[in-house]
């Protein structure tokens, strides 16, 4: 499957490098993670796409107000394990699409996204259903 064109809300497989590492020198993050694309920006002069993206972890935010609790359906459409998860709202990185630390999917070679995407955000809480 070929790599997929970066949208907002598609959740990749992405080698993210933690705000703390680079604060202790580290260039590359150590270790794939499913991370949704928050911003996409395709210059006009050279045709080269910027995202940003936020990371998705198992560990319980610090601060709730810094995170988006992934509900279990959601996870479920993703094809995520049913572990709780977490949108890190505070932390994010931004390279140029598609980059070299777009990775496969675990389990597949050719996929590097997950099924579907975040649904839209709404003000009704009911879309988040747990």
């Amino acid at each position: 499957m070929p790599i997929p064109l970066p949208q907002l809300g598609l959740v990749i497989s992405y080698t993210y490098l933690w705000h703390h590492e680079h604060q202790v020198g580290r260039e590359e993050g150590r270790e794939n993670r499913p991370c949704v694309i928050v911003l996409a920006l395709e210059h006009t002069d050279d045709g080269t796409t910027m995202v940003a993206v936020l990371p998705i972890t198992h560990a319980a935010p610090r601060d709730p107000a810094l995170a988006v609790e992934l509900p279990r359906l959601v996870k479920q459409h993703l094809g995520l394990d049913g572990e709780r998860s977490w949108v890190l709202l505070h932390e994010g990185n931004e390279f140029t699409w598609p980059g070299y630390d777009l990775k496969p999917l675990p389990g597949a070679r050719d996929r590097f996204d997950c099924e579907g995407g975040l649904p839209p955000f709404r003000s009704d809480p009911a879309i988040f259903c747990q």
